[in-house]
Formats: structure tokens, C-alpha cells, sequence
């Protein structure tokens, strides 16, 4: 998601996660809530989205039937407070695909597309709230300085409960396990 931003007034209030189910998707849409409460996040600008698309049809047609991977979908990270994350890109299990909310259990990695202005967002408070959701990768996708995108991988460390540094890749993935994918992500 791009950079936490003030949401309007009426969203503002604590958010229940009983509430937020009954909302309709078109006010899901664009929004995260992080304790409770609600914090916009505006859609992000064609290049990340088209990013987070390539990178999520890659990751659907090299997972196998077993899994999906999908952009724009809410990931429930916990109940009380309400925290629910969207990640650019969510690889999830086939199997739920309609089970609603979808919750870490159901997912195997989230990657981020780090815009201007959410780098603290995406570098240290959600990839703390993903590793202690047990979400097993976390990818974090930001511009180098030639344009090219910089791929930092984590890999959940069971034994910590946090993340440990994987690869970091430029430009092209070459993933082996758990899933054989090659992505060539090209300019930001």
C-alpha cells in the first residue's frame, strides 16, 4: 500500500472487525485498519500497481494449483484490535479462496510495493505485524537508484517468531522453493 494517510472524519472512530465485515467492498477499498482504527491508503500510482500485477500473475502461474496469488486483498491479521492489512501481492491457499476474512494461516508470502512516503510503514511496522501473524515471506519491493526494482526477501524464523534477511534481488527473481518462479520485474 503507499503511505498512511488521515482517513474522513466517520472513519476515524475504533473499527470492530464485525463492523468492517458489514461494510461494502467499495468502502473496504483503499483503506487498512491497524488497531482498530482506520488509515487511508490511497491507491497506488499505475507503475507499482502494474508491478504488483506482473508480480502477482508470475507467482500464480509458478505456485501450481495449490495456491493463488492475487493483488488488492485484505489479509486479517487479527481480531481485537482489528488489524487488517492489503498487501500489493498475497499468495494464499487454493482452497480459500472463499473463505472471508482471509487469515494468515490461508497465506504463504505478502510482498509490498514501497512507494515515496511509506518506507517506514512498509520496512519496520508491517513487516513486524507479518512475521508476528506467522505470515512465513515477506517481500518488500522498493526503487533503486537506476529505476530498477530492489527485491528484499524474509523468510520467518519459527524459533524468534520474526523475520530473517533472505536474497535481495534486482530486477529478476529466481525463486526455487517453495515454488520455482523466475519474474523479470523491469523498470520501475
Amino acid at each position: 500500500m503507499t503511505a498512511e494517510t488521515t482517513p474522513p472524519a466517520e472513519l476515524r472512530q475504533q473499527v470492530t472487525a464485525e463492523q468492517y465485515d458489514s461494510w461494502p467492498e467499495e468502502r473496504c477499498a483503499g483503506i487498512e485498519v491497524v488497531d482498530g482504527r482506520v488509515v487511508g491508503s490511497p491507491s497506488a500510482s499505475k507503475r507499482p500497481r502494474r508491478l504488483a500485477r506482473i508480480l502477482a500473475n508470475a507467482l500464480d502461474a509458478a505456485a501450481g494449483p495449490g495456491w493463488n496469488a492475487d493483488t488488492d486483498f485484505d489479509v486479517r491479521l487479527q481480531d481485537v484490535p482489528l488489524t487488517n492489512r492489503r498487501p500489493h501481492v498475497v499468495v494464499y491457499r487454493a482452497e480459500t479462496i472463499d473463505v472471508t476474512p482471509t487469515r494468515p494461516e490461508h497465506v504463504l508470502l505478502v510482498a509490498e510495493v514501497v512507494p515515496p512516503g511509506s518506507e517506514t510503514a512498509d520496512r519496520r511496522v508491517k513487516v513486524n505485524q507479518y512475521a508476528k501473524a506467522g505470515i512465513a515471506f515477506y517481500w518488500r519491493i522498493e526503487r533503486a537508484a537506476a529505476g530498477v526494482p530492489l527485491i528484499h526477501t524474509y523468510v520467518l524464523d519459527p524459533a524468534t517468531g520474526g523475520y530473517r534477511t533472505g536474497d535481495v534481488f534486482t530486477g529478476v527473481v529466481r525463486v526455487a522453493a517453495p515454488f520455482a518462479v523466475e519474474i523479470d520485474l523491469g523498470p520501475l
